[in-house]
């Protein structure tokens, strides 16, 4: 580490102290030539998932997008926040397990729709309803009925 005073690059650690949130060290360095002491930050450098949507164009994966749509699907539902924090930790695992750092909107829609239908069906309809963009109300009947018979 290069000290900010003088730029020698020799330096010992004299304090390191982990963030309460586990997510960056704090080290106080002394260099060991001018003797003078400065802090450094260490923390894990992460590359940003991107979601590729229809149109093509790419955004960051945003969590907090995903549980403000869930939420809104869940308005008014014996769903906890708990259980749609658990759906997002899932969605973010499986981005981590992928080699890929893209994924498609359609992918992860398709997992959430999933998640949503073992948790409520009420909030899947809703979710797939603005998801899906039905045409018209026969693909919304199609849906409902593939929801009540689902061996048909």
């Amino acid at each position: 580490m290069k000290c900010p005073y003088c730029a020698h690059l020799g330096d010992k650690v004299v304090d390191s102290r982990e963030s309460k949130e586990g997510e960056v060290i704090r080290r106080r360095r002394e260099c060991l030539d001018c003797g003078k002491r400065f802090t450094s930050y260490e923390r894990i450098d992460e590359i940003p998932y991107m979601v590729v949507k229809k149109d093509g164009t790419r955004e960051r994966f945003s969590r907090e997008k995903l549980i403000g749509g869930l939420l809104k699907a869940c308005e008014k539902r014996p769903v906890s926040v708990a259980a749609l924090e658990g759906v997002a930790d899932r969605v973010e695992a499986t981005l981590q397990e992928r080699p890929e750092k893209e994924i498609a909107t359609a992918d992860v829609g398709g997992f959430v729709m999933e998640e949503l239908k073992k948790l409520d069906k009420v909030a899947y309809v809703r979710f797939a309803s603005v998801y899906r963009h039905f045409r018209d109300i026969n693909e919304f009947a199609d849906e409902l009925k593939q929801l009540l018979n689902p061996k048909d």
